[in-house]
């Protein structure tokens, strides 16, 4: 049932929050979160790598007994091609419930060559790309489509005006919905859970063949949660990052059970909007945008797993290896399908860029059910933190266009003569109307907060 009022959510949230902010504001808040989810995308390959160096769990483990998987054909151009093709969807019914896929056919077709002893045969490897679509709801797409759309309402003003009630009105109904849904979740969540660890074969066996890489990934997973993410909130916001921690509690739990940030997305908004007072403006706009792009856990994962791989197979990979694979891990990450265990085909196209065979990745299937629980939690996070660094950086530009919008937007006599001075404990801003050049002062005043309205 969450997963159902999802998609309705993104939606409705998307437009009204887009629709709401003007051009400038749109760009800005677009700009800081882009920044954020590259930077801590790129911070957590970073920690993989290192951590890989130092613990090096390639060591020791027997590749003979892994079974071959097909990689052919996937190519690093595929893997962008796709993200724009889902950016730019082709039908608005379908992003709901597929995305775009590259695929790759591969079929051996024997010739005949003459020779001076008689004619051989000889057999080649072709691989034929066809554009096709895998099950899996397209954020990327549904996000830019009510983007677009929100910016349209924007530039319509009056004529938009009842397009904009009615996704307001929609989302106060689908949140009452999801409340009531989520008095289920705790159920929910512990039968999920006992249910995948029970499915699972020979758990002891699969986790001491693999138990470096599994620590490894724990270890990441902790450092990222408990160290580099509250670190990085608290150094650029200034706010407890220990206590959003908490607040994020229920979010954390959706996503170990499903593996999936989209289902936890009504309590992401919660947590944002009721806990850290962050304008709905900002948090239904970069929600749904990081959960599509950011993915700290997953590109951790890509370039520790890689990198496992690589020595497994008895592969020496120099600096310039390592730093290659960082780089494609923090690319792949950002374009991953919204389907779980996602990070395996980033995993295989990574491998075959740098020419390691992928047929070793088989031995990640018996903990993959683990680890991609715990990497999501990571990506949850970043995500979280994305809304949080994003409202900080963009808090005053907000307050700056409400002002000039209530100047805007009041009668005659203060469009053409009234200025707002707003007095704060340490600082002021002194806007005029548009009649006059625009200026801003700063002043620091003492005492309470004040509103003044004055005449030129």
């Amino acid at each position: 049932m969450l997963k159902l009022m999802v998609i309705p959510l993104i939606v409705s949230s998307v437009i009204t929050a887009t629709a709401s902010l003007d051009a400038k504001s749109n760009g800005r808040i677009s700009l800081v979160s882009i920044i954020f989810i590259v930077f801590t995308n790129s911070l957590s390959c970073v920690v993989a790598i290192a951590l890989v160096l130092i613990m090096k769990p390639g060591d020791g483990v027997n590749s003979e007994v892994t079974e071959t998987i097909s990689s052919a054909g996937i190519e690093t151009s595929d893997i962008f091609a796709d993200l724009l093709r889902n950016i730019m969807p082709d039908n608005i019914v379908d992003m709901a419930f597929q995305q775009t896929l590259t695929r790759n056919d591969v079929t051996n077709e024997t010739y005949l060559r003459n020779t001076t002893n008689g004619t051989d045969e000889e057999t080649f490897r072709k691989v034929n790309k066809s554009i096709g679509k895998t099950s899996g709801t397209n954020i990327l797409g549904i996000i830019m489509t009510c983007l677009l759309l929100g910016i349209a309402i924007n530039k319509a003003e009056e004529k938009g005006k009842p397009v904009l009630d009615f996704f307001n009105s929609l989302t106060g109904v689908i949140m009452i919905i999801l409340k009531w849904l989520l008095w289920f979740t705790p159920v929910g969540v512990l039968s999920l859970i006992a249910f995948t660890t029970a499915s699972v074969r020979d758990l002891a066996q699969n986790f001491q063949a693999l138990g470096i890489l599994v620590g490894l990934m724990v270890v990441g997973v902790l450092l990222h949660q408990l160290i580099i993410m509250p670190t990085l909130c608290f150094v650029l916001t200034r706010r407890n990052p220990y206590r959003f921690a908490v607040q994020i509690g229920k979010a954390w739990m959706i996503v170990l059970a499903t593996t999936s940030s989209a289902m936890a997305f009504p309590e992401i908004l919660s947590a944002c909007e009721d806990h850290q007072n962050v304008d709905r403006r900002v948090s239904r706009f970069v929600a749904p945008f990081s959960v599509a792009l950011s993915a700290n856990g997953s590109a951790m994962f890509i370039a520790a797993t890689s990198i496992f791989i690589g020595n497994v197979v008895g592969m020496d990979l120099n600096a310039g290896d390592i730093i290659l694979i960082g780089i494609l891990a923090d690319i792949c990450s950002m374009a991953l399908p919204s389907i779980p265990s996602a990070s395996i085909v980033a995993i295989v196209m990574v491998l075959t860029s740098m020419n390691i065979p992928a047929g070793s990745i088989s031995l990640l299937f018996a903990v993959e059910w683990f680890l991609d629980r715990i990497r999501s939690t990571s990506n949850l996070v970043g995500q979280t933190h994305c809304v949080v660094v994003t409202y900080h950086f963009c808090k005053k530009s907000l307050e700056q266009s409400d002002m000039l919008q209530d100047i805007e937007t009041g009668d005659d006599k203060t469009k053409q003569s009234a200025f707002l001075i707003y007095l704060l404990p340490d600082r002021c801003w002194l806007d005029h109307s548009k009649r006059v050049s625009p200026f801003i002062g700063r002043c620091r005043v003492l005492g309470s907060e004040h509103v003044v309205m004055a005449a030129l």
